[in-house]
């Protein structure tokens, strides 16, 4: 019997290389192995929370991310590809979940609090935004899935929904899959960087470079990314550790030689930031460049996206809706003889 695999991603904005490296790319390798059932969701439930008085910003991107995910080579045909408000089964879940955990518990999960920080809600924090991961545990859950490929900042919402499946175990029985997180190999991966130098490449922050961007805009975001401040001249030492053009050749560079060089070079001195800056501009056209590909040909027939969310959905909520009646009788609110959910 295969696992189970469920990842995402929130319309709320194109993807950009941090989800690229974070979690597309794992999600491909793992579809390409054959050994999961897999996936992969639209969440604009999720993007609403934050975004409840602009609509239309959900609306615009939740086919987008889709047609990202079909661009980096995700396969219909085996994986399951859907959007969450099609599920409500979703929305029910949460509701069960909501009991078990304190309002304490949620504002003390450290994504959270970073997240409240970065949107400056302070203490207007809308109640969605704040039970994200009540409402991931349902997700997860929902479908029985046992593995979700994350990035780094995503693993405390993980644990805390481990901590929510073992709460519902404990009272109600044995009745949902308790998940596991798998995280890329390269520490690079797992927290890019933003061009701009700051702790992580972000949609809110505009210091992403997006799998949609076309060559003239990648290169001219390369070549104004954030060094070393104090590789002043050309012959000074520089310092690779903390610098996003090195941690993006890390990620992304396959020839690892190479890579080896540049880094024991830059650091001895002798190197200048343009020669590498173009460099990386080289390594990430090669990975974009496919990518660009396959995203015109699902911009130009939108039809096939659709009909491809429409199945997947509709497929997803009949493992959602066989996971939801076994919570159901576990929890105790069958209460007819018939059954009012058929």
């Amino acid at each position: 019997m295969k696992e189970i695999v469920l990842t995402g991603d929130r319309p709320t904005g194109k993807l950009h290389l941090g989800h690229l490296v974070g979690s597309l790319i794992t999600r491909k390798e793992m579809q390409d192995t054959d050994k999961y059932e897999m996936y992969i969701f639209s969440a604009d439930m999720q993007g609403l929370t934050d975004n409840a008085k602009n609509p239309a910003k959900i609306k615009e991107h939740v086919f987008e991310v889709i047609k990202d995910n079909l661009s980096i080579g995700i396969n219909p045909e085996k994986v399951t590809i859907f959007v969450q408000s099609g599920v409500p089964e979703l929305t029910e879940l949460t509701t069960y979940y909501m009991n078990l955990v304190s309002l304490s518990r949620l504002k003390r999960n450290p994504t959270i609090k970073e997240e409240i920080k970065q949107r400056g809600f302070e203490e207007s924090i809308p109640v969605g935004f704040l039970t994200y991961p009540i409402s991931q545990a349902a997700d997860i859950t929902a479908f029985d899935a046992s593995i979700v490929p994350v990035g780094e900042d995503q693993i405390p919402i993980l644990e805390q929904v481990c901590e929510i499946v073992d709460t519902f175990n404990s009272i109600y029985g044995e009745t949902l899959t308790r998940p596991k997180y798998i995280v890329p190999e390269n520490k690079s991966s797992r927290r890019l960087p933003g061009t701009d130098g700051k702790a992580k490449m972000s949609k809110s922050a505009g210091n992403c470079i997006y799998l949609t961007d076309d060559t003239e805009t990648v290169r001219k975001k390369i070549m104004g990314m954030y060094t070393d401040p104090n590789h002043i001249k050309i012959e000074d030492p520089g310092n690779t550790e903390n610098n996003p053009v090195f941690i993006y050749l890390d990620a992304f560079c396959k020839d690892r030689e190479k890579y080896e060089e540049l880094k024991t070079h830059y650091e001895k001195g002798g190197l200048g930031d343009k020669v590498v800056k173009e460099y990386l501009f080289e390594v990430i056209e090669e990975t974009l460049t496919p990518i660009r590909e396959k995203r015109a040909y699902y911009d130009e027939h939108p039809e096939i996206v659709e009909k491809i969310v429409i199945e997947g959905t509709a497929k997803a909520r009949k493992k959602a809706s066989e996971v939801l009646k076994r919570v159901r009788k576990n929890i105790g609110v069958e209460y007819f003889s018939q059954n009012l959910h058929d």
